[in-house]
């Protein structure tokens, strides 16, 4: 009988006492300790990278406006997901300060530092698949750098308002 997956608020559990700055401890229900395998168990599913690319291109925030987002994510798994992120520390939930009832999301530094990695996919996308996007794909390869530059920039001014309004 295979043995079941515990759930994720039991590898959160060995995270909450996790010091800033240090790496997460190995977390025990993942399949092997490769750098590979642990990317795939936290990010490897069909929706996680589209809500850290609405994030970071779209400056997405609210719950609403992931689910109005043209893919069509179903609530549960949209919840089920901002869940997730926020446990392995790639978003971080706060209240929003004109409507405290309503919770924002926003990339910590560990999810923005995906920002080159996704450039990387969009890239390969274009190379080999049929896609859209064009425009974007042209500004990427163009400068490249320059992109995650202002990737970047975003993300810091939008992180300085979000926490003045704490």
């Amino acid at each position: 009988m295979p043995r079941s997956r515990p759930r994720l608020k039991s590898a959160l559990s060995q995270r909450s006492a996790k010091r800033p700055g240090t790496r997460a401890p190995k977390n025990p229900y993942w399949r092997s300790s490769c750098p590979l395998n642990a990317s795939v168990e936290i990010l490897g599913d069909r929706w996680s990278l589209l809500i850290v690319r609405d994030m970071m291109l779209r400056g997405f925030h609210s719950y609403k406006e992931f689910l109005d987002s043209y893919e069509g994510i179903a609530t549960n798994i949209l919840a089920d997901r901002l869940r997730k992120l926020e446990t392995y520390g790639i978003i971080e939930t706060k209240k929003d300060s004109a409507d405290g009832r309503k919770i924002i999301y926003l990339l910590t530094p560990k999810g923005m530092d995906l920002a080159p990695v996704l450039t990387e996919m969009v890239l390969w996308a274009a190379a080999h698949e049929d896609t859209e996007n064009h425009a974007l794909i042209r500004q990427i390869q163009a400068d490249k750098e320059k992109f995650l530059s202002a990737i970047r920039q975003r993300w810091e001014q939008q992180s300085r308002a979000s926490f003045a309004g704490s």
